[in-house]
C-alpha cells in the first residue's frame, strides 16, 4: 500500500529525518549489495575457533632425560600456523616417555622431542638407532650434551694395540641423570647416542666388552 494520506507526527517526524539519498532506488540497492558482501565475509571467515588446535605444552622448565608425568604437560590451544609437525595432541600418549633434551616452559612438544624411533631417524638418518654408551672417562659424561656429534672410540682391549674407532657422526640424544653412590664406568651413568643401524650394532657389542669413550666435533 501507498503512504498514509493522513500521516502520524511520527511518520512525517521520521521523514524529516531520513536522508533524500536514502529514498532512491540506488540508495537501496548499495545496501543491499553491502548486506550481500558483509554476509560472505562473515562465511569465509567461519569459526574463529577452527584456526587453534590443542597441541601438548609444558608447564615448566624440564630437564633432558625427565621422564614425563600429567603434572609437567598440559593441553593449550595454539594457532595452526604456528603448531610445528610431529606435535604431540594427546597427554596420555606422552606420560611416562622420556624428554630428549631440555625443553622451556610452554613449549610444544613434538614426536622428535621424546626418545622413540622418530628421534632416531630425525638425528642419525632412516633406520637410525639409539644406542646406550657406558663412558669410560665419568668426567666426559659430565661435558656432552644433547645434539653434540660424536666419533665413539674403543680402548684396546690389552692394553698393547691403539685406540680403535668405531662409529662417526653419532648424535648424543641424551645423557642419563646423576645417580648417588658409586657405580661401574662413568658411575653407572650412560649416553645414548644416534646412529646408522649398522653402526649401532656393533657400538653396542664393543661397549659390552671395552671400554670407549667419545671425541667431539
Amino acid at each position: 500500500m501507498g503512504d498514509s494520506l493522513d500521516p502520524s507526527p511520527f511518520d512525517r517526524l521520521g521523514r524529516a529525518l531520513r536522508p533524500d539519498w536514502s529514498r532512491t532506488p540506488a540508495a537501496r540497492r548499495a545496501v543491499a549489495a553491502a548486506l550481500v558482501i558483509l554476509a560472505a565475509i562473515a562465511a569465509w571467515r567461519g569459526d574463529p575457533r577452527a584456526d587453534y588446535a590443542e597441541v601438548v605444552v609444558t608447564v615448566r622448565d624440564l630437564s633432558p632425560g625427565t621422564e614425563l608425568t600429567a603434572a609437567d604437560v598440559r593441553m593449550e590451544a595454539r594457532s595452526v600456523p604456528t603448531v610445528p609437525e610431529g606435535a604431540r595432541r594427546d597427554v596420555d600418549a606422552i606420560v611416562g616417555t622420556t624428554l630428549a633434551g631440555p625443553a622451556r616452559r610452554g613449549e610444544v612438544l613434538t614426536d622428535v622431542r621424546l626418545l622413540g624411533p622418530r628421534l632416531a631417524d630425525s638425528a642419525a638418518g632412516p633406520d637410525a638407532r639409539i644406542v646406550p654408551i657406558p663412558l669410560a672417562d665419568a668426567a666426559l659424561t659430565d661435558l656432552v650434551r644433547p645434539g653434540d656429534v660424536v666419533d665413539v672410540v674403543a680402548a684396546p682391549a690389552d692394553g698393547t694395540a691403539e685406540a680403535r674407532l668405531v662409529a662417526t657422526d653419532g648424535v648424543v640424544v641424551l645423557v642419563s641423570a646423576k645417580e648417588t653412590g658409586v657405580g661401574a664406568r662413568g658411575g653407572g651413568r650412560v649416553v645414548l647416542v644416534a646412529l646408522p643401524a649398522a653402526a649401532a650394532k656393533t657400538v653396542a657389542g664393543i661397549a659390552l666388552v671395552q671400554a670407549v669413550t667419545l671425541t667431539l666435533h
